[in-house]
């Protein structure tokens, strides 16, 4: 069985791939033209795909993406073919749940103003501007893997969480209720902050619009840190300027770059750091474990790990 490793792994990755059978034969390929042959009789590719390259693959069955959202693949070609799909969710969710946290915090304790402005007169207006997180509501939209490790840090905070799944989930024992999607506007007003945790889908695309900040607290923050296109950008500015909400951390934004006159890099209760949550010195040491797992079961025949459904994009 053949294995395309198509990103950048280190001889130890490789090795440990390797040790998961004897019947594997693992290539990396060296430039564009050798990639393009060696795809052609790849039964398995670990990291990336596009269309002209899965237009060669003629006997690929199984696709691990490196990273948790997918829709940079869902191509239509890949959607309606049998290649199984299969990405890091569940394996990236601590390190996008502590930039969450730094840029809530950040926003909150006003650090991000104190950096931007460094200026010391300004401690009053900060100081009157805060609020404790102890006894308040923090809502998750999206209750997978990140938003799960969001929601484990809020107990130390002894914060109250709700979130909303378009799946019937079991919620964990520090997450109060999970409601479907339909309910949405009801976790924005009852929200002192709110998490986006969520894929990028046709259904969450630009679901933070004005009518949704509309229903948010007027003191509450909005934190991304999955997808910028599920919150309208044009809208984001104008309830911000209108103060219907209180602040954003944004580690992703709806452009990327976002350009420099874009006005949410001088608003005073604005973070963004420039999509950096998926940072973490071990996040490929974890994938290669979850892949090795996955492949274990693959050479059975069993149903493998962190399997996407193509059609829901998640």
């Amino acid at each position: 069985m053949k294995i395309l490793i198509n990103t950048a792994i280190t001889a130890e990755h490789r090795q440990r791939i390797q040790s998961t059978s004897d019947q594997i034969r693992i290539v990396q390929s060296q430039n564009h033209q050798q990639l393009l042959r060696e795809v052609v009789d790849t039964d398995i590719i670990f990291g990336g795909l596009n269309p002209s390259l899965f237009e060669e693959a003629q006997q690929l069955k199984w696709l691990q993406v490196l990273g948790a959202g997918v829709d940079g693949v869902l191509f239509p070609e890949l959607v309606e073919s049998d290649v199984i799909l299969t990405s890091a969710k569940g394996v990236v969710g601590t390190h996008l749940a502590d930039q969450a946290w730094a840029l809530l915090l950040g926003l909150l304790r006003g650090i991000g103003r104190a950096v931007r402005e460094r200026i010391w007169d300004n401690r009053m207006p900060i100081r009157q501007a805060t609020w404790e997180l102890s006894g308040r509501t923090l809502g998750i939209v999206g209750l997978g893997g990140t938003g799960i490790e969001v929601a484990r840090r809020a107990q130390g905070f002894e914060m109250e969480t709700i979130a909303v799944d378009p799946e019937d989930l079991e919620p964990p024992p520090f997450v109060k209720s999970v409601w479907p999607m339909g309910r949405f506007h009801d976790l924005l007003e009852e929200s002192d902050v709110v998490s986006i945790c969520a894929p990028l889908t046709r259904e969450t695309e630009k679901m933070f619009n004005y009518p949704a900040f509309q229903k948010m607290k007027q003191h509450a923050l909005l934190i991304n840190v999955t997808r910028g296109k599920i919150v309208d950008g044009s809208d984001l500015i104008r309830a911000l300027n209108e103060g219907l909400i209180g602040g954003a951390g944004l580690d992703v934004t709806p452009e990327e770059p976002l350009p420099a006159d874009n006005p949410l890099w001088d608003m005073p209760n604005v973070i963004i750091t420039p999509h950096v949550a998926g940072g973490s010195p071990i996040r490929l040491d974890r994938t290669v474990e979850l892949f090795c797992r996955s492949l274990e079961l693959f050479m059975t025949n069993k149903p493998l790990l962190s399997v996407i459904d193509k059609h829901k994009g998640y």
